[in-house]
């Protein structure tokens, strides 16, 4: 089965660090905060193989390009996959209650 290298982008970063200090600071719920980030960072880490096992979104110009996406509890991770390197780049981590055609 092929490998593939798992990117997790500048901006997917910074939606997980945003995701944490909410939960930790806002709500003051660091222990779950924290779960949490482990959590998608385990799912995100998965697509080290088979990533085309998600579904494509089907929105314009994002389903053209290959823009796949899954949930993690409440938050959904859109990444797209590259053959030609083997390698996966997560772009996005988004509460799936917003906007997220505007957020993309």
């Amino acid at each position: 089965m092929k490998e593939y290298d798992v990117i997790i982008t500048v901006e997917a970063e910074k939606d997980l660090q945003d995701i944490f200090r909410y939960i930790a600071l806002e709500l003051l719920e660091p222990a779950v905060a924290m779960n949490l980030c482990d959590s998608i960072e385990r799912e995100i880490l998965k697509l080290s193989s088979m990533p085309d096992r998600h579904a494509l979104y089907k929105n314009e110009p994002w389903f053209s390009r290959g823009l796949r996406f899954f949930p993690v509890g409440n938050f959904l991770i859109f990444y797209i996959v590259r053959d030609s390197d083997s390698s996966v780049h997560v772009l996005r981590v988004m509460y799936s209650k917003q906007n997220i055609q505007k957020r993309l």
